[in-house]
């Protein structure tokens, strides 16, 4: 199978299945060629949006200035002036968001079609499941960079009063015709999540399954359950991880393990720590906590506070004990 090679014998109702998939150098097939190319378009500009999430500064400073000095003009003209750049970098930001949604359904409308079964595709498709395994990777660093940066949320909250403020007086701004009400409105609901771009990947799933109702909602979660156990056995297996010639394989591979997770449990009915799950949580929480804490403690919280099932009854006291 080229570069996915099976590596273990399993049991598909106890283990699911085991894969070696070489995340760095799975090229397309010709079958594979018009979806990889529709989504390589998006994935391009990956790097550069999280460098540019990565180096935002925000216009604190500025704001507080503003803020402390009310009848200043020249302050408020600042602030302004401070801010609106970055607010057009977050309506890219939020933009960006809505073209890996469509990214993503089109990869899960061609790891899921009929007539194979997703562990088929993830064996016939490599270079489409490697790109599905790097929309998941870019979403965990995303969130991550967002979750540690107020300066978005103030800066953008600054921007919606003084244009709330500005239209009760009659004052139309320039930017505003950049980001006006109706995008505001939108851009404001994706910020105030916690994990904005995971969110937004867990609707288009959702939605994915909702919409295609001849498609067993099992063939989209089995894609995702597949997906993890591959990431788990090359994590947990010396001799497969001596194959990554990239030392950021590795934290690729716990990157994409945890979002295949976190995204399961929010699209299966009874999530991804009860008995019935196909994910072998216990096998994935101490893969991570064999690694470096440095590495994975953001890994952990987010199984710890993104996941929708960890509470629930179903979960066993050992998972909850694991990630405590």
């Amino acid at each position: 199978m080229g570069n996915l090679l099976k590596v273990l014998t399993y049991n598909e109702l106890e283990q699911g299945p085991n894969f070696f998939l070489d995340f760095e150098h799975a090229q397309p097939t010709e079958a594979e060629t018009a979806v990889w190319n529709q989504v390589n378009a998006v994935l391009e500009e990956a790097q550069a949006i999280l460098a540019e999430l990565q180096s935002y500064t925000g216009a604190g400073l500025e704001i507080r200035e503003a803020i402390q000095n009310p009848n200043d003009l020249q302050l408020q003209e600042k602030a302004w002036n401070a801010v609106c750049p970055l607010v057009a970098k977050l309506k890219r930001f939020y933009e960006f968001s809505l073209r890996l949604e469509n990214a993503l359904r089109s990869l899960l409308e061609a790891l899921t079609s009929p007539p194979y079964a997703p562990t088929q595709h993830l064996e016939r498709e490599q270079a489409l499941a490697k790109q599905f395994a790097e929309i998941l990777h870019f979403t965990l660093s995303f969130d991550e960079f967002k979750m540690t940066n107020p300066a978005i949320q103030n800066d953008f909250s600054y921007y919606r009063r003084t244009i709330s403020r500005n239209r009760i007086n009659n004052l139309q701004l320039d930017a505003e015709s950049d980001v006006n009400n109706e995008m505001a409105n939108r851009m404001s609901l994706f910020y105030a999540e916690a994990t904005p771009m995971l969110k937004t990947l867990s609707n288009a799933t959702t939605k994915f399954v909702s919409e295609n109702k001849t498609l067993p909602i099992e063939d989209t979660t089995d894609c995702l359950s597949t997906m993890a156990c591959v990431c788990r056995v090359m994590l947990e297996t010396p001799e497969y991880r001596s194959r990554f010639t990239n030392t950021e394989t590795l934290l690729f591979c716990m990157r994409v393990m945890v979002g295949v997770i976190i995204l399961y449990d929010h699209v299966h009915p009874v999530g991804a720590f009860a008995k019935t799950s196909k994910i072998d949580m216990k096998g994935c929480i101490k893969v991570l906590k064999d690694q470096p804490s440095n590495s994975t403690e953001g890994l952990l919280n987010a199984l710890r506070y993104t996941t929708r099932h960890l509470n629930d009854d179903t979960t066993s006291k050992q998972i909850r004990a694991l990630l405590q």
